[in-house]
């Protein structure tokens, strides 16, 4: 055994908050991604209400019943877990599409631990074991943190890691490409501020690349915090300045900036993509990494053809390379 399981995103197929909804909907995607080779699905927390069915644990229990009532579902379509919640604090679940509460305030720890566990707690239930969480808001939104604000973030997440640990699930943080951890060597900062053993990394490859900073790099210097991978692929850098333009998530993420970028990411294949994802797997055999890795294509407009294909890959390319690399390393001890 490898230690390792493969999931796929389930967000590229939940495009608008009216287009996802139904139970047949659902089990089409989960047997695309059954019969696409994985094991697993990620969801990703929203407050859209009825509109978002997999946007909290609440919503879930509403259609299916109960947490455990989709696990079955889920088994009925040949998949074994959700893998991972993706949460971010700004999304607020008091309110439906309601604001959330910021990281950077002190006085949010409780509410946002509050959610975490309850989302923790959800994962667990579906087999999974990681909570994603977005750690901080946009560059900017903030402009390089101050020390007295990576303490903040620090105290916060080292509370939420140490009580979702209670329930068997491992936080991991998500540095997205327009985050203010990109800033002033931000995401090392936080990590020496944290406890390793309560908070990890997700490693996305996508969001990195975007981000100007190079995967597999990054994961051989990282790879005793990552907790939790996903995988995409990206064409196009965005550098400081850009990151930095006012209300980036808005013009620079949905409208593609000044450059008119129409999509950031795409499948592991895609031949005009930035990551060299043979040797990413590579650094994955030579290391200890044990938990999910999730495949994404979060902007395809087929999103049962880039599950498909993406699940060739894996099948034919990068678990080969795991696995097959594990092997000779067992065999030479």
């Amino acid at each position: 055994m490898t230690g390792i399981r493969w999931a796929y995103a389930l967000n590229q197929w939940d495009t608008n908050i009216d287009a996802f909804v139904r139970r047949r909907d659902h089990e089409r995607a989960f047997k695309t991604i059954s019969i696409s080779g994985f094991s697993g699905v990620e969801f990703t927390a929203v407050s859209f209400g009825p509109w978002e069915p997999f946007g909290s644990p609440a919503e879930i229990a509403n259609l299916y019943g109960s947490i455990e009532q989709l696990r079955s579902f889920l088994a009925d379509c040949a998949l074994d877990a959700v893998s991972s919640y993706v949460y971010d604090p700004f999304v607020g679940f008091d309110v439906e599409m309601g604001r959330g509460p910021d990281p950077l305030d002190p006085d949010s720890l409780e509410p946002i631990a509050a959610t975490a566990v309850w989302f923790a707690d959800a994962v667990h239930r579906l087999g999974g074991d990681a909570l994603v969480v977005r750690p901080v808001g946009s560059a900017w939104q903030t402009g390089p943190l101050s020390d007295e604000q990576i303490g903040t973030l620090a105290r916060l997440w080292n509370e939420v890691g140490s009580r979702i640990a209670a329930g068997g699930v491992g936080l991991a943080l998500h540095v997205d490409f327009l985050s203010a951890l990109r800033l002033s060597n931000g995401i090392d900062r936080l990590l020496a501020a944290t406890d390793p053993a309560l908070v990890g990394l997700a490693l996305d490859t996508a969001e990195l690349a975007v981000a100007g900073i190079e995967p597999v790099e990054f994961f051989r210097t990282h790879a005793d915090r990552v907790r939790h991978i996903q995988l995409k692929n990206a064409r196009a850098v965005v550098d400081e300045a850009e990151a930095l333009t006012p209300h980036a998530e808005q013009f620079v993420r949905t409208e593609g900036g000044s450059r008119r970028i129409e999509r950031w990411f795409f499948e592991p294949t895609d031949e005009g993509g930035l990551i060299d994802f043979e040797a990413f797997a590579q650094a994955v055999a030579e290391s200890d990494y044990s938990g999910w890795i999730v495949v994404e294509s979060d902007q395809s407009p087929h999103p049962a053809e880039s599950a498909m294909v993406s699940g060739w890959y894996v099948q034919k390319v990068l678990r080969p390379i795991v696995e097959g690399s594990r092997r000779a390393v067992g065999a030479s001890r």
